[in-house]
């Protein structure tokens, strides 16, 4: 016989197995499936961005189905209107950047070279082989980079399932939302029900925060770099700014092409390269202190260094699909690491059985 101290904690060890089960299954299947997952996972982040607007004006007594299907129609006519003006330029950028790259590499490190042997730091051929030894696997990295992206981003596959995914999921998100529900064990449900509600305020805030923020700064920096008159600046502008989902890292790839490119472009004018810096400076400080502050609050709760960590783990374990929800997986990992914290500053193990 099994007196009542037994019987709970053989039913908490079977929670703690049924839970950890169910979480090695999702990440095998996420594992094996990450090739096809892709659209998936951007509809579904469409259709999460989008759903306050649509039970709003459900609540205003408009059908669910019709402000998806408006939604996701006009989404996607201002993108393409976007596209269709902006991507020309883009493209040509983006190609004679490419097709400049190799003669860039190599005359920003001859550049560097003679600089650092002005200031005798270095004799003028000693650090000849070094830089062409880091010219070659630079080009091959962003070689494979640019491959990696262009087999990931299937744009036939993207635009023909992201949209039926968003707005299947904006239609019939209550019912999901009952269905899961319904699943939850009963006896924890309001537990679990307590705690997807912080995830879910945790996570909008930082990814309707830093949505904006990635498309204030992806403008900031392509007008800003064009006005000051950089070769390319409306590309390399773009791509900081919409890399800046990631703290620090839009900024710092940003600044090191568009630092190279300037030395390429205006040597030895220093004025012009200053400039170009200080663009990246204006850019950070305007992050940091003034939008980050009202965008992203504090309430928010996602350290910095947390979501640089998960977005480089989960681009090492799943490549894209892992950047994509890298910032969901540590949201929900810190409001359950949390929540584990005040339950243990509860326990006997914390307080003492006395």
């Amino acid at each position: 016989m099994y007196d009542n101290g037994s019987r709970r904690t053989m039913a908490a060890r079977e929670h703690v197995v049924f839970w950890l089960s169910l979480l090695a299954a999702a990440a095998l299947l996420l594992w094996l499936l990450a090739d096809v997952l892709l659209p998936f996972v951007l509809g579904m982040a469409i259709g999460y961005l989008f759903d306050p607007v649509v039970a709003a004006l459900e609540r205003r007594g408009i059908p669910r189905a019709a402000t998806a299907a408006t939604l996701i129609l006009g989404s996607y006519a201002i993108g393409i209107a976007a596209f269709v003006l902006v991507f020309p330029l883009v493209a040509e950028q983006a190609a004679a950047l490419w097709a400049q790259l190799p003669s860039l590499i190599e005359a920003v490190a001859a550049q560097l070279r003679a600089l650092l042997a002005r200031f005798g730091a270095v004799a003028p051929g000693a650090s000849s082989g070094a830089m062409e030894r880091l010219a070659g696997p630079l080009a091959g990295l962003a070689t494979g980079l640019v491959g990696q992206g262009l087999a990931l981003l299937n744009v036939a596959m993207l635009l023909a399932i992201t949209p039926l995914v968003a707005f299947y999921l904006l239609r019939d998100w209550p019912k999901v939302l009952a269905q899961v529900d319904g699943w939850l064990p009963r006896e924890h449900a309001p537990t679990i029900r307590a705690q997807a509600a912080e995830i879910d305020r945790v996570l909008a805030g930082f990814v309707r925060g830093t949505s904006i923020l990635c498309v204030a700064q992806a403008v900031f920096y392509a007008v800003a770099l064009s006005l000051v008159g950089l070769d390319y600046g409306l590309v390399v502008g773009l791509v900081a700014g919409l890399l800046s989902f990631v703290p620090y890292l839009g900024a710092a790839i940003g600044l090191l092409t568009s630092g190279g490119l300037a030395v390429w472009q205006f040597w030895p004018s220093w004025s012009r390269v200053l400039l170009v810096l200080g663009v990246f400076a204006t850019g950070q400080i305007l992050q940091d202190y003034v939008m980050a502050p009202r965008l992203l609050s504090s309430r928010v709760g996602l350290h910095p260094l947390w979501v640089i960590f998960a977005v480089l783990a989960g681009g090492a374990l799943f490549g894209f699909l892992g950047i994509l929800l890298a910032v969901p997986t540590v949201a929900a990992i810190g409001v359950l690491a949390r929540f584990a914290v005040e339950r243990y500053r509860e326990s006997p193990l914390y307080r003492g059985r006395a």
